[in-house]
């Protein structure tokens, strides 16, 4: 019989994930409040519930099941909702994180405060619940920090705090995407900072996914944190590499995920890595879905599919067969509104170029690059070595020119 997997969240980078379920033999749900959402539009069908609403989610997966509908599995591509999915997998029986892992996935504080308890490394960090508390443990820790919201996503309200920025201001901007009004405030660790992606099998954590972040604009848009794609595979030390996947591995059982995928955001000082945050889902910006496969020749997002549906997944699998050099960048139109787009049409004809994804369009207004979706595109390219990687990437950001007109004030 044909096996159904739900994709929780039908956003447009859930679409390779659809994709591969489908080269795989599944009938394909997807869950989103939105009917028209990419995701919806593709699938064999749709459950219209909010990704991030748990209750929502199940409520929809149930009335589906008690309707005679199938649903075998469940995974959230490129959607901060591993709370969700937990609960369809336990209302279901499932496999996928528990709820109490799903909840502390998406609470930074809970996460954070699980690896303290745990011994799982990560810089220093506090609960920040008012101003007078802000400003009094920014005072006492010194520069530089980061505040961030506890509860949001894609680098929504994430400020690095040097000691130029005003600290009423950043609080008011932070604590404004934190739907519980709550803060983390935390050590800025200096040094290198890697994504990794991995597939938790029976406890233990297969890494293939390891990627230098690039953070080459962090002054340009500070005090914003924006991260401007990576490169693959990473420049550090083969015994560096082994000590982040063992800390993924600790820290994903600390989180409790032992089976199902972890994202980590880890940085390394020193030749020692600390954790940053996990999460509990595949990774959006089209790093499990291309970048892995391109760098690796792993077929991550297969696996996870097998995974989620109750099949058996071979570590084997997900050992690289090569190291493919890599490197993605991203699009930041001026602000403004687009009046003209020129370039785009040739970039998959520049050398090198394996991806590109083109977000802005004519006609869109573009305002302060403060968060990663406000990014206008991404460029995803291979080379020979590290360095023609880095640079096909670049061409083919720089080919593409937008032409912004200034917007009027009562618009």
């Amino acid at each position: 019989m044909t096996p159904t997997i739900l994709f929780v969240g039908g956003g447009v980078e859930v679409l390779p994930g659809i994709r591969r379920a489908v080269d795989l033999g599944c009938r394909v749900l997807v869950a989103d409040r939105d009917p028209e959402a990419p995701g919806c539009r593709v699938a064999d069908g749709a459950l219209i519930a909010s990704a991030y609403h748990p209750e929502e989610v199940r409520a929809a997966a149930l009335a589906h099941v008690r309707a005679g509908g199938r649903i075998d599995g469940v995974l959230a591509l490129a959607t901060d909702c591993p709370h969700s999915v937990a609960a369809v997998a336990e209302a279901l029986g499932l496999r996928g994180p528990g709820p109490e892992a799903g909840a502390r996935a998406v609470d930074k504080l809970a996460m954070k405060r699980k690896f303290a308890v745990d011994g799982v490394p990560q810089p220093w960090f506090c609960e920040i619940t008012s101003l007078d508390q802000f400003l009094r443990e920014v005072r006492r820790q010194g520069f530089p920090l980061v505040v961030k919201p506890a509860d949001s996503r894609g680098a929504r309200g994430v400020l690095r705090l040097t000691g130029q920025e005003d600290l009423r201001w950043a609080f008011r901007f932070s604590m404004s995407w934190s739907p519980s009004r709550r803060l983390v405030l935390e050590r800025f660790a200096a040094g290198p900072q890697v994504s990794t992606e991995s597939l938790v099998i029976g406890g233990v954590a297969h890494t293939p996914g390891f990627s230098d972040r690039n953070y080459e604009l962090l002054d340009v848009y500070a005090p914003h944190i924006i991260e401007n794609g990576g490169d693959l595979p990473s420049f550090l030390p083969p015994a560096v590499q082994d000590r982040v996947r063992a800390l993924v591995d600790r820290a994903a059982r600390s989180l409790g995920i032992t089976d199902g995928v972890v994202k980590g955001d880890i940085v390394v000082t020193d030749g020692e890595p600390m954790v940053i945050e996990m999460a509990a889902r595949l990774s959006g910006g089209y790093f499990c879905t291309h970048e892995i496969p391109l760098n690796t020749g792993v077929d991550f997002v297969g696996a996870a599919i097998r995974q989620a549906l109750g099949m058996p997944v071979d570590p084997a699998d997900l050992a690289p067969r090569f190291q493919r050099c890599v490197s993605q960048r991203y699009l930041f139109p001026p602000p403004g509104r687009i009046v003209a787009i020129e370039g785009a049409r040739t970039v998959t004809t520049l050398p090198g170029v394996a991806y590109f994804q083109l977000r802005a369009r004519v006609g869109d207004v573009i305002g302060p690059i403060d968060c990663h979706p406000a990014r206008g595109g991404v460029v995803i390219a291979t080379g020979a070595d590290r360095d023609e990687a880095r640079a096909n990437a670049e061409r083919a950001v720089a080919s593409v020119e937008f032409a912004t007109a200034r917007v009027a004030a009562a618009e």
